[in-house]
């Protein structure tokens, strides 16, 4: 079961940073749901790869909170539960966008110390997966360097005709095919400073356009 959110909320319902009022449509999943599902990822995660040593990868920058989110419920986990997870972390960039649209040209920023994978369980952790083509590029890049296991876990999974039919092993949500921004997704690295995962509206993709 996956949840899925294509209506979204009133921005008056919640708090939203003034300086972003008038750029946003609708929040599309506030703060709090995040969080639990997030709880709940990390519970499926050590339920299915308890027992390995886990190196987990950051997808950067949008995937950050969610990678800090998630690293902290494993670790609560870990402390309070029978089944518990070794863990150390590793960051890698990946850049893909320009303005609002996705580029074919996928950027992967530090792959060249990828290396130190061979042999290792992996969980690549991802903020939004769109086209899929992202991630796809990245995993083979990884399957390079011989890892014994490498799952995918992705907060977003974005319901669009481009899709390549990519679908990662564990999804917090999926939602609609909209510019979304907020919990460390951004437009031009703005509103990576909003809590909510929103829906940018096109007076603000002009206002930071570059």
């Amino acid at each position: 079961l996956l949840f899925s959110y294509l209506e979204g909320h009133e921005l008056d319902l919640f708090c939203v940073p003034r300086h972003y009022e008038n750029d946003l449509d609708k929040v599309i999943i506030p703060h709090g749901l995040i969080m639990d599902r997030t709880e709940r990822l990390a519970r499926d995660i050590i339920r299915d790869m308890g027992g390995h040593h886990i190196v987990a990868l950051c997808v950067l920058k949008g995937g950050y909170k969610f990678f800090a989110d998630l690293l902290d419920y494993i670790k609560a986990l870990n402390q309070n539960s029978d089944k518990s997870v070794p863990l150390t972390v590793d960051f890698i960039r990946v850049k893909s966008y320009c303005n609002d649209k996705s580029t074919n040209n996928v950027k992967v920023i530090g792959g060249d110390e990828l290396s130190s994978l061979s042999g290792k369980v992996s969980l690549v952790t991802h903020d939004i997966v769109e086209t899929g083509r992202t991630m796809q590029t990245l995993l083979s890049l990884l399957s390079e360097c011989n890892p014994k296991m490498v799952k995918v876990v992705s907060l977003l999974v974005k319901r669009t005709p481009r899709s390549s039919g990519y679908r990662p092993d564990y999804i917090g949500f999926e939602v609609p095919d909209a510019f979304l921004v907020g919990y460390a997704l951004d437009y031009n690295e703005y509103f990576r400073d909003l809590s909510h995962i929103c829906i940018l509206n096109d007076q603000a993709k002009e206002k930071y356009k570059v």
